[in-house]
């Protein structure tokens, strides 16, 4: 990949920090995501679903209580982007057949789960991890490249885009998915704002460094606000064109999204990390070989809807978790569990989760919600006598009747 690297480099000169990181985590031969995959223990970094089945139990309970609040349609998918190695998934598929919402009377009607993938290895496994292995390749269909049933019955379509995955009542969640997207870097001079690129280390040829266009770029004038006040800004042009697609899609065919990731509410600068065997690692040295994250800034996301859906959050994932009854679940299952190490391995799964030091204050939860599910629709006689909209789960606190 650095040899792929430094000859493009030589041939066309300094490339953006997106250009960058499209190339390392997704080029067809060498990148980070289509080689590796790099989720788990044995890889660079460890997700939520991967430390503890209660976290995907409770994402699976957030999507049961919207699917209640919009009255149980009967045909609806949950779409999830870029999806790991299946788990979260999994863990809600196991909540979905335990409730109403795999019961028989939707069972034929239409409910399916969706998948956007582009790493064929990460796919594969997936596929192992909800069917079984048991799926086949779709040559015929251009947009859907893998197909199969889960283990509970459910049909699940393997998609590369979100743009191929049909209209209809959707259900989206993105976990960990916007972090790593593509990023324009921009820095503030006294000459004007300046893109962060990165280009071949004149003393040592066959390292990168960053440095700063010398005039404005077509990043630097459409992507920066007039009001902004940072100095440093990360933008992530993709997220906000995928944040426009779910806003346009729920508007249209109903439904929510949740996106849980690393993030910020319009605050911080300089993001841009990398990791690998689970530590940090300089993002320009031996590229491909580890995984590259940027915050995601919620407050561009909040923008990039138009209002064509409400929003909520960002809030913290340990206040989310609590709000979704995580301490409810956590004592269920120590009563519930005969020997001190699994008692143990819940525990530390549940400070690994809530830990503001660990993933409870560096994770954050985003909602992308109709203006219906706020809005009672008009009626003339006994107001008064209504019951009130059922509040949305995990963004305001829980209370036991």
């Amino acid at each position: 990949m650095l040899r792929h690297l430094l000859l493009k480099l030589r041939a066309t000169g300094p490339v953006t920090v997106a250009e960058y990181m499209r190339e390392a985590l997704t080029n067809p031969g060498e990148g980070y995501y289509t080689r590796r995959g790099g989720i788990g223990e044995s890889g660079d970094f460890v997700t939520s679903p991967e430390i503890s089945q209660v976290f995907g139990e409770l994402i699976g309970i957030w999507y049961i209580s919207e699917w209640i609040a919009a009255g149980k349609p009967k045909a609806f998918q949950l779409v999830e982007m870029g999806p790991g190695r299946g788990t979260l998934t999994d863990d809600i598929l196991r909540v979905a057949e335990t409730s109403s919402l795999s019961s028989k009377e939707n069972s034929g009607q239409g409910a399916q789960t969706v998948h956007t993938e582009v790493s064929p290895k990460l796919s594969e496994i997936q596929a192992q991890m909800l069917t079984g292995g048991k799926v086949q390749s779709n040559p015929e269909d251009k947009s859907v490249y893998m197909k199969g049933i889960s283990k509970t019955g459910i049909p699940i379509f393997w998609y590369r885009d979100i743009q191929d995955v049909p209209l209809g009542y959707s259900f989206y969640l993105a976990h960990e998915f916007f972090d790593a997207l593509p990023i324009h870097k921009f820095q503030r001079t006294e000459k004007g704002w300046r893109e962060v690129l990165v280009d071949i280390d004149p003393e040592v040829p066959d390292q990168l460094r960053f440095v700063l266009s010398p005039s404005s770029t077509p990043a630097t004038q459409n992507f920066i606000q007039p009001e902004e006040t940072r100095n440093h800004l990360e933008v992530c042009p993709e997220a906000g064109v995928i944040i426009q697609n779910l806003a346009c899609r729920i508007e249209k065919g109903g439904g929510a999204a949740l996106v849980a990731d690393y993030g910020h509410d319009g605050t911080k600068t300089d993001t841009f990390r990398g990791f690998r065997n689970h530590k940090l690692h300089d993002v320009l040295s031996a590229p491909g070989t580890a995984d590259l994250t940027a915050d995601v800034d919620f407050s561009y996301l909040r923008k990039m809807t138009q209002g064509r859906t409400a929003t909520l959050g960002p809030i913290k994932q340990r206040e989310f978790l609590k709000n979704m009854g995580i301490d409810l679940r956590l004592q269920v299952l120590l009563q519930n569990s005969c020997d001190t190490a699994t008692r143990e391995q819940l525990l530390h799964s549940y400070d690994m989760l809530m830990n503001p030091k660990k993933m409870g204050d560096c994770f954050s939860f985003f909602a992308l919600l109709p203006h219906h599910r706020f809005a009672r629709p008009d009626k003339k006689h006994k107001p008064e006598s209504e019951s009130p909209l059922p509040p949305v789960a995990g963004f305001s606190e829980l209370l036991l009747k």
